[in-house]
């Protein structure tokens, strides 16, 4: 994607095919398990941090630790076209400060299960958006794709959901985080591919603290400082805050932000398996089900993109 000319502004709300049509390949496999598996377990992490820290600490911390790890790199400082520097610092409100402090607030009136399906819907908010910013529809296979995905994280949720308690502004808020979501994998592509991923992150991630560190000083008093929680933010930070982003930032970047946005379909399936293998919990038989047809969903979305006409 050329940069833009001499004095004038991108828009804001822009997006750009991916740089791989193709069927995915062992590289674009092994991103998409990666995001799988690091961010089914920040599941784990934050069920553990929650045990003595406030929601608004786990966000400021995770962030704060996500820009430290980013900051890390030399290429993450690299510079950009300041014309850009408003599209990167709103895409690190849509996709980090906004959602990430949404969560853990709907989830004082909705359980982590009703959380969890509804994220599972982020695949399709970003397949709409890509319909409206690139304005042409998904190629068949990615729409088959996507049904049978959604479909199967709602399978992989219902013995919880069964029994979940859940409210009509806990569910909005989540759902307002997952808009955002599927807006943001697609308003990265285009930065991706101009950056890379380290410089558009960084960025990003310092705009979003402008949003959770005020919250996170909010809920200071009450949290406690327990070694377990604590030493649990360092995954949630390093891993999941800083290298799932790289990781999906270059996913999407190489194959957009319909099908980089797969990898979600499989997170509650991760956070499943932990659940068995580390705290004991039963799985039921339509949750294997519903795995399966994760799987299958993700396979589909991941073939040769041969979209529709424009």
């Amino acid at each position: 994607m050329s940069a833009p000319t001499k004095g004038s502004q991108p828009r804001i709300l822009s997006s750009a095919e991916g740089t791989h049509a193709e069927a995915f390949s062992v590289q674009e496999w092994g991103l998409l398990t990666g995001i799988a598996a690091i961010w089914g377990s920040s599941f784990l992490w934050m069920e553990i941090g929650l045990e003595s820290l406030r929601p608004g600490v786990i966000v400021m911390v995770r962030v704060l630790l996500g820009v430290a790890a980013l900051g890390i790199f030399a290429q993450a400082r690299r510079g950009v076209d300041r014309a850009d520097l408003p599209r990167i610092a709103f895409l690190g409100l849509i996709w980090v400060g906004i959602p990430l402090s949404l969560f853990p607030i709907a989830q004082q009136w909705i359980d982590s299960s009703v959380a969890g399906m509804l994220n599972g819907a982020m695949p399709l908010t970003a397949a709409g958006w890509a319909t409206l910013l690139l304005r042409r529809w998904p190629g068949r296979a990615q729409v088959l794709g996507l049904a049978v995905g959604v479909v199967g994280v709602v399978a992989v949720s219902w013995p919880e959901l069964s029994s979940a308690r859940s409210t009509a502004l806990g569910a909005g808020l989540v759902i307002v985080a997952i808009i955002l979501y599927g807006l943001a994998a697609n308003l990265a592509v285009p930065l991706q591919q101009r950056y890379g991923a380290l410089p558009v992150l960084l960025r990003a991630q310092l705009a979003a603290l402008v949003i959770v560190v005020p919250f996170g000083l909010a809920h200071l008093p009450g949290s406690g400082w327990a070694p377990a929680p604590v030493l649990a933010m360092v995954p949630l930070g390093v891993l999941s805050t800083g290298l799932a982003f790289i990781m999906m930032a270059n996913l999407v970047g190489r194959v957009g932000g319909t099908r980089g946005s797969v990898p979600i379909y499989l997170v509650p399936v991760v956070a499943i398996i932990l659940g068995v293998a580390l705290r004991g919990e039963t799985v039921a038989p339509i949750a294997l089900f519903g795995t399966l047809l994760v799987i299958i969903g993700a396979w589909l979305t991941s073939r040769k993109e041969r979209t529709a006409a424009r």
